[in-house]
């Protein structure tokens, strides 16, 4: 007996994503697990379990937890990323940044401290 294709989603594990589109203005915590996008106004702490990305246009205010973050927009708050901090040449960001990488384009509006945990090239090594 043949059968057609499976129909859409049978056999896929369902999305671990969350969009916040262009018109949603959130006030209060977001906490969850998955990505997260914002696309829209967030005021308040954002804390998720997968990576964040602050489009072009959209707002934090608030500290941000997530695994990795992409900054695109406007951040009033600090970051805390258990990986990489990516700040484009779109973002203003007024906060601290920490990451196990941090790395900021050309262009993008930046005050505060960076915190990241690296390894010095062997030249800069004090030697005893």
């Amino acid at each position: 007996m043949a059968r057609g294709p499976a129909p859409k989603n049978a056999s896929q594990p369902a999305s671990t994503g969350s969009t916040l589109g262009p018109s949603t203005r959130v006030r209060g915590r977001i906490q969850g697990e998955g990505d997260l996008r914002v696309e829209g106004q967030v005021e308040g702490e954002v804390d998720v379990t997968g990576d964040l990305v602050l489009e072009d246009g959209a707002s934090i205010e608030g500290n941000v937890s997530a695994q990795a973050v992409t900054l695109g927009g406007r951040l009033v708050g600090d970051v805390n990323a258990r990986g990489a901090v990516v700040v484009t040449a779109s973002a203003k960001v007024q906060g601290n940044l920490g990451g196990t990488e941090v790395s900021l384009d050309e262009g993008a509006s930046f005050v505060g401290r960076i915190e990241a945990d690296f390894d010095l090239p062997e030249g800069l090594v004090a030697r005893n």
